[in-house]
C-alpha cells in the first residue's frame, strides 16, 4: 500500500474513568461501537479512520494542546483547570449519572463553624483540582491553602483539612460524609476538543465536525421518542392540536379513504400525557418507538 493511498486517520482521546462507560454507550448511539479490555488503553473501534486512546479526562486536554491527541472528550472543568489552550467543538451535556451538568463546590463538615467563603481565610482545603480551586479563592478575594488530593477527598475534613472542593453530581456522596456545601466553584459539561493544528487540516475538522454531529443527535434523541399513529381526516387538525411536535409531523394518506397517517417526534416524558387525548381525538394503531439519532 503506498503513503497515498493509506487510509487517514484521527486520534482521538477517550475519557478513562467515570465517564468511560456513557461515554461507550454515547458513542455506540452516535454510530461507533468501541471496545477495550480491561487493562488496555488501546480501544478498538469499528471505524478504520479512528485511532483511540483511552486518557484519564483530567489529562486528555493537556495532550489535545499538545498535539498528541487530535481531539477528545474531556470535562470542561479539566481544561480549565489544565489552562489548555484548544479548540472547543461542541458542548456535550452528559454525565455518569444523566444528561445534566456537574458542580465542583467548596463542602465542609456539618458542624463545621465556616458559613461563607469568607470563612476560608487562612484555612486549608484539599482537592484534586487546585489550579480551578485557587482561581475561585482569588476572585473571592480569600487567601488559603490549598493542597492536592490524591483521592478520598471527602473523609480528609475535618481531622486533616478545614475544607474540600470536589466535584458531586447529585451530592449524595457529600451527605453521606457529613458535608455541606458552601458554595459551586464550577458548573462543568462534557466537550469535544480539538487541537489547533489539527483543526486546520480538512480531512480531520470534517471528521471532528462529524463526530460532533452525530454524538449532539445521539444525546438530542436520549430524552425523545417517535410517535406513529393513524387518524381521520376530519379529526386531522384537533389530533395536530394535543400533539407537541419536535417540527411538523410528516402526515400521508392511506388508501382507505379519509385517513392519514402521521408521524412525529415528542419528548418521552409527555408521551404518557399526550395518547389518551390522541385516542380521545380518534387516532388509531399508536406506536411508541426508541430513537438513536435526532440531527436537527
Amino acid at each position: 500500500m503506498t503513503a497515498s493511498t493509506q487510509t487517514k486517520t484521527l486520534k482521538l482521546a477517550l475519557p478513562k474513568g467515570s465517564l468511560q462507560e456513557s461515554t461507550f454507550e454515547m458513542m455506540a448511539r452516535a454510530g461507533w461501537q468501541v471496545k477495550v479490555g480491561s487493562r488496555s488503553y488501546v480501544p478498538t473501534v469499528d471505524d478504520p479512520e479512528i485511532e483511540a486512546r483511552l486518557i484519564r479526562a483530567q489529562e486528555i486536554s493537556r495532550y489535545v494542546e499538545h498535539g498528541a491527541i487530535d481531539a477528545g472528550l474531556t470535562g470542561y472543568d479539566w481544561i480549565f483547570e489544565n489552562d489548555s489552550d484548544v479548540v472547543e467543538v461542541s458542548n456535550l451535556v452528559y454525565a455518569k449519572q444523566g444528561l445534566r451538568p456537574v458542580r465542583w463546590v467548596l463542602a465542609v463538615p456539618n458542624n463545621s463553624p465556616i458559613k461563607t467563603v469568607k470563612d476560608l481565610e487562612g484555612k486549608r482545603i484539599a482537592t484534586e483540582a487546585v489550579n480551578l480551586t485557587k482561581k475561585f479563592l482569588k476572585k473571592s478575594g480569600v487567601r488559603a491553602e490549598v493542597e492536592f488530593s490524591w483521592g478520598a477527598t471527602e473523609v480528609k475534613a475535618p481531622e486533616l483539612v478545614d475544607a474540600i472542593c470536589e466535584l458531586t453530581e447529585t451530592g449524595s456522596s457529600l451527605r453521606a460524609n457529613n458535608l455541606r456545601i458552601l458554595e459551586t466553584v464550577l458548573e462543568s459539561t462534557t466537550r469535544l476538543i480539538a487541537n489547533k493544528k489539527a483543526w486546520q487540516d480538512k480531512w480531520k475538522r470534517k471528521k471532528i465536525e462529524t463526530i460532533a454531529m452525530l454524538l449532539k443527535g445521539a444525546l438530542a434523541a436520549e430524552e425523545k421518542v417517535g410517535l406513529k399513529m393513524n387518524a381521520p381526516e376530519a379529526k386531522l387538525q384537533e389530533i395536530l392540536t394535543a400533539l407537541p411536535a419536535l417540527r411538523d409531523p410528516t402526515i400521508s394518506r392511506l388508501s382507505k379513504g379519509g385517513w392519514v397517517a402521521l408521524e412525529t417526534v415528542v419528548d418521552e416524558k409527555v408521551v404518557r400525557e399526550i395518547v389518551p387525548a390522541l385516542r380521545a381525538a380518534g387516532a388509531e394503531g399508536i406506536i411508541e418507538y426508541p430513537l438513536n439519532k435526532v440531527i436537527y
